[in-house]
């Protein structure tokens, strides 16, 4: 069965607090990038997976979001296609 990888990036909600982000852009902006005016600070994940295509290992990394990788209340995720690996 053919190998693929389906990368996925995870990113907190819009309106809800991301201390992380918040802590980043005020750090720009105190070394010099006042223009900073929001920073969100997600997780990047690439799953390297079998499948018979690369829909259908699309498809299984959605169910690992929707199941494991992200919070379904406080994350949201996109996920960028499937590539043979």
């Amino acid at each position: 069965m053919p190998l693929f990888r389906v990368p996925v990036q995870i990113v907190p909600r819009q309106g809800l607090l991301d201390p992380q982000g918040a802590a980043v852009a005020g750090a720009l902006r105190a070394v010099g990038f006042p223009q900073v005016s929001e920073v969100h600070v997600g997780r990047f994940v690439v799953v390297e997976t079998e499948a018979e295509d690369a829909l259908t290992a699309t498809d299984t990394v959605k169910r690992m979001c929707d199941q494991l990788l992200a919070n379904p209340v406080t994350e949201d995720y996109q996920i960028e296609g499937a590539v043979p690996a």
